[in-house]
């Protein structure tokens, strides 16, 4: 029989803890005094059990027993019967909760103060947020039956519901519409005109793609930008195609009526495509000003049309360096020879070299400016590896070194125009005068390369720029920075003697401008806007001459 003195090693004891005793029994002892009693006790009660148990109190017999805070149920619980049976009986209790704590979890509420609640699994929610996953990081469809992906998902939960490649197809293009319909919405609640941005391209298997983005401003007054297209292109790319392509999409986002301008590069075939669109549209009313402003001309694609024809002086030094560049990264063995010369000529071997796109002249310039960089590395090359022939002279070297910084303005111009978080409007002017000016200023240098150079660039420049975006010039005058004074400076170094006539044309576009929107929100802004509306049915000729008297007046 055990022993009721004896506890077990695994037991701990808490000096603190009340001992509950059934009874005190005084035995005399021989070796004692018959005064001395001697008190036995029960052993503590540190089980994790008694948690779950209400002490009863002692039946008639003297024994003792505990029921169950759960269900009810009565069992001896004297130092005789032990646990165990206290044990077996709370694994099996049928009205107690057999929940793992590990289910439950943390989350804050509205007044940050912690709450416990059931983490329960939503199969719709995994399916939408899988399927965003593969759109925002552009996974292809069967990704959902990689052998890999669908072992991790099982593992994280056995009943998951995996999907095919065709659901998650379908689902994507849910989401598509949905997205689209939200576009759509709120293209019909804002209050100002669309602006678009265009372009194609063609791939390496002669597959040709269209895109469309649309930039306006919501009602908070943010700049949006939302593309809207992005779909393949039949053959063939004429105008009469874009036309029909762009009106199409246009009808289908409902904003033909919305339209400011469209920003488009100088291929002959958008051209033609910008005038059958301005015709079209015009029919129905839906431009400002008589399409005045219509089409723009994408002013980073000038930049590098100007660029590349002075690149041309050039073109044996940047083949040679192009193919520097190609020789020192076709193996791992000429790269570390090429990081030796660069440390035996105390360089800085973590700037690198880069290659260029020859389509894109500021790429080739980053390409002249890093390869200028190691040009003693080049050239230490050219003397330990007989098998490098590609080393430009010095007299090339040279050459490119003075081109580089020429064109380095119009690089920072690229860079600031080319520019997507911001707007860039109201540096048109700016950029185009710094252009002008460094043109200008190379047209008197002393070095004949550079000035050779610099007669072709401005040809080029005078071919494109002649005719300006006068909504640019409107841009820039309606920026506190400059204002009406710096488009005057402008137009004198780029229209010469003949500035005042154009000056005078800018300022008619600008008054017929705001006459416009003044109509069109329905201002009431005194005499000059009651005016406007009296002139806005009248024939040209009487609005033309209205316009020269009312801005030798007022302007």
């Amino acid at each position: 029989m055990e022993d009721s003195n004896i506890i077990p090693e695994n037991l701990s004891i808490d000096e603190n803890e009340e001992v509950r005793t059934s009874e005190n029994v005084v035995e005399p002892s021989n070796e004692l005094c018959n005064e001395v009693a001697v008190t036995k006790k029960r052993r503590r009660m540190t089980s994790f059990v008694w948690g779950h148990y209400e002490m009863l109190p002692n039946t008639k017999d003297g024994k003792q027993k505990c029921k169950c805070k759960k269900c009810g149920s009565t069992y001896l619980c004297d130092s005789k019967n032990g646990t165990g049976n206290l044990r077996r009986h709370l694994e099996n209790c049928k009205k107690r909760s057999m929940r793992d704590i590990g289910q439950l979890i943390l989350q804050s509420n509205t007044e940050s103060s912690m709450s416990m609640s059931d983490n329960k699994f939503d199969h719709a929610e995994f399916r939408d947020l899988f399927t965003a996953s593969i759109i925002m990081h552009d996974l292809p469809f069967q990704c959902v039956e990689w052998v890999g992906v669908r072992a991790l998902l099982l593992y994280l939960r056995k009943d998951l519901q995996l999907l095919s490649r065709n659901t998650v197809r379908s689902d994507c293009k849910k989401i598509f519409i949905k997205e689209k319909h939200n576009i759509m919405e709120q293209f019909s609640k804002v209050t100002s005109r669309v602006c678009l941005t265009s372009d194609l391209w063609t791939s390496i298997n002669t597959d040709g793609f269209i895109y469309l983005t649309a930039h306006y401003i919501d009602n908070d007054w943010v700049l949006q930008k939302k593309i809207i297209n992005f779909s393949f292109m039949p053959s063939p790319h004429d105008g009469i195609s874009i036309f029909e392509k762009i009106l199409s999409l246009l009808v289908e986002w409902k904003i033909e009526a919305k339209l400011f301008s469209i920003t488009l590069d100088n291929a002959s075939a958008n051209n033609t495509s910008v005038d059958y669109l301005r015709n079209h549209l015009n029919l129905r009313s839906g431009l400002l000003c008589d399409s005045d402003f219509f089409h723009i001309r994408c002013t980073a694609h000038i930049v590098n049309l100007v660029a590349q024809e002075g690149l041309k002086d050039i073109d044996s030094a940047i083949v040679k360096i192009r193919e520097s560049i190609k020789y020192v990264k076709g193996s791992q063995a000429r790269k570390q020879k090429f990081l030796e010369c660069v440390a035996q000529s105390c360089l800085d071997g973590r700037r690198g070299l880069r290659q260029d796109v020859p389509t894109r002249w500021n790429s080739t310039f980053i390409m002249l400016d890093s390869a200028t960089y190691f040009k003693r590395a080049f050239q230490h090359l050219e003397l330990v590896d007989s098998n490098y022939k590609h080393c430009p002279i010095s007299s090339e070297w040279e050459k490119v070194e003075q081109i580089s910084q020429f064109l380095e303005p119009f690089y920072e111009i690229t860079c600031l125009i080319s520019g997507s978080k911001y707007p860039t409007t109201n540096l048109y002017f700016p950029c185009i005068s710094t252009a002008y000016a460094e043109l200008k200023n190379a047209m008197l240098s002393s070095h004949q390369s550079i000035k050779r150079m610099a007669t072709g660039m401005i040809v080029k420049f005078e071919k494109y720029w002649y005719e300006f975006s006068d909504i640019l010039a409107v841009a820039v005058i309606l920026d506190p920075r400059y204002k009406m004074t710096f488009v005057e400076w402008c137009y004198q170094r780029l229209y010469d003697s003949n500035y005042k006539s154009e000056l005078r044309k800018l300022r008619l576009k600008l008054i017929s401008l705001s006459a416009n929107y003044s109509l069109r929100r329905n201002l009431s802004v005194g005499e000059s806007s009651n005016t406007f509306e009296l002139v806005q049915g009248c024939p040209s000729k009487i609005k033309s001459k209205f316009m020269q008297v009312f801005v030798s007046n007022y302007v």
